[in-house]
């Protein structure tokens, strides 16, 4: 299967604003893990994004600070990764708060409309958050992006995947992470694909 000529940007959201989230370490830990063709940055200023109100957005185009900085990364990246917890079998309200001004079109334009998307999750619990992707997987569907389908990573147990440190030891959600980190770097080619990479996955043997 080709590979990325080129590294692309890939902005990684935790959905939980607790700062030793599971999920955020999880993103972390896919940070080192990411194949050399894609790098990740982690969005750390999502407790800076207000509630949406249509009268706050009317009086700052844009958006608030926090809204504009969150729109230009995402912009600016060519793809996304969310790592979502489950609350309350659902995606929490902070992430769908952060959607719901993505969904937005801004002065970059629309910026989840068909960006590449990749999501995965974990939990404390023995479920894995396949709730709250499933309704993460709805309102990315909603707002145009391009979720990839498969694989899944469902991190259960989470306490017992992580050491003192927050990171990943777990031998078996490791694989499956680098798993999925391979999968999202053919998805991206396969999706939006550049001029150059289009040529040569068109080329005749």
């Amino acid at each position: 299967m080709p590979t990325l000529s080129q590294p692309r940007s890939v902005l990684c959201l935790a959905g939980s604003l607790r700062r030793a989230s599971w999920n955020r370490r999880l993103l972390h830990a896919a940070t080192f893990m990411a194949p050399p063709t894609l790098r990740l940055d982690v969005f750390d200023a999502l407790s800076s994004v207000p509630l949406f109100d249509e009268d706050v957005e009317q009086r700052e185009p844009g958006g608030p600070a926090g809204v504009r900085a969150l729109r230009a990364a995402m912009a600016a990246a060519d793809g996304l990764i969310i790592a979502t917890p489950e609350y309350n079998h659902a995606m929490p309200g902070v992430l769908k708060n952060a959607l719901d001004w993505l969904s937005r079109e801004g002065p970059e334009g629309d910026v989840l409309l068909e960006k590449p998307v990749g999501i995965l999750g974990a939990s404390g619990g023995p479920w894995g958050t396949r709730l709250a992707q499933a309704s993460l997987r709805q309102v990315l569907h909603a707002c145009g992006a391009l979720v990839m389908p498969t694989p899944t990573v469902f991190v259960a147990n989470a306490t017992t995947r992580f050491d003192d440190r927050g990171i990943l030891t777990d031998p078996t959600t490791a694989q499956s992470l680098q798993r999925f980190l391979l999968a999202f770097e053919h998805w991206l080619l396969r999706v939006v694909p550049s001029a150059s990479e289009a040529q040569s996955a068109g080329a005749m043997p």
